[in-house]
């Protein structure tokens, strides 16, 4: 699969762009799971425009994550190509633009997946980004905005015909948020719609290899996209790829293996971000590392309720010197998060 001049390989496996998560920190222990390619978290174009501090801070990129694309959001033209342009500076492969965010106060506010509700302004605005840009640009969107609108077969043809270089589509509408069963058949009509000819990635309930492999066989999709399922559990990239290569299952691993990708995960976030907000963010990931140990509760909530570094990293090695090479056999706990 290529998009533009960036050659991915067969059976590429994306990591989706998902806020307070897809940060470098996670994007490191991602990457050297087996990820083929990732996304900062999605970034706002209002406050790219404006200098936001925390939008201009997602722009950073480090070379041991390439390739890497930048997403974007917004609702009006001239600020998601004036974005667009600000992006592109940061020098990432490709620019995305996320047409399928389901959160009220983005769709409600046209953006996300609320562009779906003005498939018009939603081509235009492609077509001008990829006309100002001089990277590849692609797009992620849904189904629909609803079971009324479920459009996509038409929807893709017309942001192919504005010059995207690959569409990823999530297997739902944006009423179901993230509720109910992905819907891949859609997203295999539009894959195998002789119209289309550029990448179709899918996105939706991938929560394991054998879940990956049937995607990429019953619906002939060029990628993958994972984004709720690799939290806490990065190590999912290389089990699917593994069983993709070999057709053998990959145990879960050890405690022991878990400790090691936790902490290093937790030195990477304390040296991109301030002490607090460093731990505040690593709390979902902490908590998923150790899911389905048995009566972790009392050790889930110290975690949870940790506030220093060195704390953490005690309790960490507490769990370590109790479970040492317990490998749990939970491998489908993730959408409790």
């Amino acid at each position: 699969m290529t998009i533009g001049n960036i050659n991915l390989g067969d059976y590429p496996l994306f990591l989706a762009p998902m806020e307070d998560i897809t940060d470098p920190s996670f994007r490191m222990v991602c990457k050297t799971n087996g990820a083929d390619f990732m996304y900062t978290e999605f970034i706002s174009s209002d406050g790219l425009i404006r200098d936001g501090e925390k939008s201009v801070r997602k722009l950073d990129i480090y070379d041991f994550e390439r390739p890497i694309g930048i997403q974007l959001y917004g609702h009006l033209i001239d600020a998601m190509v004036e974005a667009a342009l600000i992006a592109q500076d940061a020098n990432p492969e490709l620019i995305d633009i996320n047409f399928g965010c389901p959160v009220r106060k983005i769709a409600t506010r046209g953006a996300g997946a609320g562009m779906l509700r003005n498939i018009p302004l939603m081509i235009e605005m492609t077509r001008a980004i990829v006309n100002a840009v001089r990277l590849p640009v692609t797009v992620k969107t849904r189904l629909g905005w609803d079971d009324d609108s479920r459009n996509i077969v038409d929807v893709a043809e017309r942001l192919q015909d504005t010059g995207i270089q690959a569409l990823t589509i999530h297997g739902r509408t944006r009423a179901q948020l993230y509720k109910g069963e992905a819907d891949w058949t859609l997203i295999g009509e539009v894959k195998n719609n002789q119209r289309m000819k550029i990448p179709i990635i899918g996105n939706g309930d991938i929560d394991g290899p054998v879940k990956a492999k049937e995607m990429f066989d019953r619906y002939g999709v060029d990628g993958i996209m994972i984004g709720r399922a690799t939290v806490g559990r990065p190590w999912i990239f290389s089990h699917i790829r593994h069983y993709l290569s070999t057709g053998e299952i990959l145990p879960e691993p050890t405690v022991n293996e878990k400790a090691d990708l936790a902490i290093a995960h937790l030195d990477k976030s304390l040296e991109y971000k301030e002490g607090k907000r460093a731990i505040y963010e690593m709390r979902r990931h902490l908590s998923n590392y150790f899911k389905g140990l048995p009566h972790f509760k009392e050790t889930r909530l110290k975690l949870l309720t940790a506030t220093e570094p060195d704390v953490i990293k005690i309790i960490i090695e507490e769990i370590r010197q109790k479970w040492g090479d317990f490998r749990s056999d939970d491998q489908t706990s993730i959408y409790n998060i």
